[in-house]
């Protein structure tokens, strides 16, 4: 009985999320309140929201950790079947930019809440904020191959916030409706940096 309120739980959390994601793509932040998320998700009450998230930046919360977790899953998931360094990188960014593509509401909702939402010190988020995880995992991956002999002597922290502004620009591109022939962006990215990284 315990399994199955908690798997409930669990669907209706996801539901609540899902709804929330579709409004604030589609009106924004400042107009997604529970009562137009309540309507989306075709829950009978605002309340029902209230028993699952504290408050709306509760709910910002877990849209940010739901849609981060499963980009950093399908990325990592490619990353690791690559042997090498150089690998590694392009299977980085190729899977970012896949994920990106493939989740279009979620790019733009996460630019709508990034404004809003205070870090654990009450600090809000920016972009640099938000990038900052990302660009040290790049660090590392970086110097691994500089190391590895695979990468040409770099500035490791520079490349690294090149390659994830290539990243964000996409986004951003993505956000702003077609101009952009996104399969030729990857292949050109992907070929920038191979050029950029590895040992001559």
């Amino acid at each position: 009985m315990e399994t199955e309120r908690t798997l409930t739980n669990a669907a209706r959390r996801a539901q609540i999320v899902a709804a929330a994601i579709d409004t604030i793509a589609e009106l924004g932040y400042a107009k997604a309140s529970f009562a137009k998320i309540t309507e989306r998700a075709g829950l009978s009450s605002p309340r029902m929201i209230s028993y699952h998230f504290t408050d709306k930046d509760d709910l910002m919360h877990e849209i940010v950790r739901e849609v981060l977790t499963a980009g950093a899953e399908f990325i990592g998931a490619r990353m690791a079947v690559e042997e090498t360094v150089a690998g590694k990188l392009r299977a980085y960014l190729e899977a970012n930019l896949q994920f990106l593509r493939a989740h279009p509401r979620q790019m733009v909702a996460l630019t709508e809440i990034g404004p809003h939402v205070r870090d654990p010190g009450g600090a809000p988020y920016t972009s640099q904020s938000a990038q900052e995880p990302s660009v040290r995992g790049l660090t590392e991956l970086l110097s691994a191959g500089q190391r590895s002999g695979e990468f040409r002597d770099f500035d490791v922290p520079s490349m690294a916030v090149m390659i994830r502004g290539a990243v964000d620009a996409a986004a951003q591109r993505l956000r702003g409706g077609p101009g952009l022939d996104f399969d030729a962006y990857v292949r050109e990215v992907v070929t920038a940096f191979e050029l950029a990284t590895r040992s001559s």
